[in-house]
């Protein structure tokens, strides 16, 4: 799967379905990306991620035909391209709360003169630095990975506080957008209503983000952290469409589980 294929499924109304690494095993990894699902992101704020175990986990998730994402820390110029210079397809960025900060983001992630998304032709103050890394092979392969990769990075606002919220329409509105995601840990968190999901001023906010991404043809995701079947089809019945589904270490705790032997 890359990301061509991704933003095919997406315009046919299909749901694009990924999970989340938290444990930096190539191995792990790769397990996960033959499981099926299109994408697979490495939590970079959370699990134990750093530059020198990128390029591995990304070269396991390439070799099964899964597209390889990372959630960054942050939106930073330092996190963002040690990402994409490993080798990510899709970055997801953290706790987006305005358009101004997704789209500083965005000009981060874009080389000189790939930036023809900005409104009214402003130039960005600053963007993706330009070097040989293993993304393009080291240089071997950095005409086409400019040409053809670079701009096609695909691009997940992460919707983790309700002052992102308040301010969704702007977000929605910045061109160069492909999905948000909705933190429900972060966003309850916010709201004094940590884990709270079915709190009823929860489920209101939920139905508002909902309901604005239809008003702007917006792709609404969402990450379902706990493994429910149940559940992931019914996010996909509600209109979610960009997906996260478990964590490669809850998918083993709940597995290794020792059932209980009656003594």
């Amino acid at each position: 799967m890359n990301i061509e294929e991704i933003r095919a499924k997406l315009d046919n109304g299909q749901a694009t379905i990924g999970s989340w690494l938290q444990l930096p095993s190539p191995d792990v990894a790769e397990l996960m990306a033959a499981a099926g699902y299109d994408w697979i992101a490495c939590d970079m704020e959370h699990g134990s991620f750093g530059p020198e175990c990128l390029p591995d986990i990304f070269r396991a998730i390439n070799c099964v035909g899964a597209c390889p994402f990372a959630r960054l820390p942050e939106a930073s110029k330092v996190y963002i391209k040690m990402a994409l210079e490993a080798g990510a397809h899709g970055l997801i960025f953290p706790m987006i709360e305005s358009a101004e900060q997704l789209e500083k983001a965005i000009d981060l992630s874009t080389y000189p003169g790939q930036d023809k998304w900005r409104k009214n032709g402003s130039i960005a103050d600053d963007y993706r630095g330009v070097g040989y890394c293993r993304a393009n092979l080291f240089g071997k392969k950095f005409d086409a990975y400019r040409e053809n990769v670079a701009p096609e990075i695909f691009i997940v606002a992460q919707i983790e506080h309700i002052r992102a919220v308040e301010n969704l329409d702007a977000i929605l509105a910045v061109p160069r957008l492909d999905a948000i995601m909705v933190g429900p840990y972060d966003l309850s968190g916010s709201m004094g209503l940590t884990g709270q999901f079915g709190n009823p001023e929860f489920v209101k906010v939920m139905q508002h983000i909902s309901a604005t991404c239809k008003k702007h043809g917006a792709i609404m995701g969402l990450h379902i952290v706990q493994p429910d079947p149940d559940a992931l089809m019914l996010e996909i019945a509600k209109g979610c469409r960009f997906i996260a589904y478990g964590i490669d270490a809850v998918f083993l705790w709940h597995s290794a589980q020792l059932p209980d032997l009656g003594e």
